[in-house]
């Protein structure tokens, strides 16, 4: 099964193609699943609902044609693509930072002409002041939705693996970080915390990928 995950107010539509499965399941008033019909217009209701409350736990979206359905949503944002790292300590120790209230890791904006991998790790280096990283292969790519001065924006984050032998860290206020700590991830991922769930995916997969 093919889909993309997009979480919406920290709540995530998952865009599908049409296997038995999901055209029989009837859904709830929790967890939502409906058809597409081909109209883009028509997603704004799914959009709009999860942006105004946080009372649902999932949406799905399906499609015989996925592609068509991925371009037809996304033709309702402003796609602001971005980049960054899961960088790893020779502790094996996972670098986290905090901002604007919740967990995150070092990520950002990609400027114009530069790749997803530079752009990685450059974020790396001007948020958490880690100059020497070795880069790794790439993780995953995230989706999430906001809305700035009025514009429903989209960001797709490429996710890239990364080590360094440096400790030091020296969090970027300009960017709003508070702190940046090294973290045992598989205490993380057990413990309670204000953290956005993408984070917590993103961290998941790359958990899989060293342990396999």
């Amino acid at each position: 099964m093919q889909s993309y995950k997009i979480y919406i107010n920290d709540t995530p539509l998952l865009l599908t193609n049409a296997e038995e499965g999901f055209k029989k399941m009837p859904g709830t008033k929790k967890n939502i699943v409906a058809p597409y019909l081909g109209k883009a217009h028509s997603l704004l209701q799914y959009i709009d609902m999860l942006e105004k409350s946080d009372n649902f736990e999932s949406v799905t979206i399906f499609f015989n044609d996925l592609k068509q359905l991925k371009k037809d949503f996304f033709s309702l944002f402003n796609k602001i693509s971005a980049a960054g790292g899961v960088v790893f300590n020779p502790a094996g120790q996972v670098l986290l930072i905090y901002r604007r209230g919740s967990w995150d890791l070092p990520k950002g904006k990609i400027d114009p002409g530069e790749t997803k991998k530079a752009a990685a790790v450059r974020e790396v280096q001007e948020e958490t002041g880690i100059v020497n990283i070795e880069l790794g292969q790439k993780i995953a790519k995230t989706f999430h939705t906001f809305i700035r001065k009025g514009v429903r924006c989209i960001k797709p984050t490429h996710w890239y693996l990364m080590h360094t032998k440096e400790m030091e860290l020296s969090p970027q206020a300009e960017e709003d970080i508070l702190e940046a700590k090294w973290s045992d991830l598989d205490l993380f991922l057990r413990e309670e915390r204000v953290v956005y769930p993408n984070i917590v995916d993103i961290l998941t997969q790359t958990k899989a990928i060293l342990e396999a």
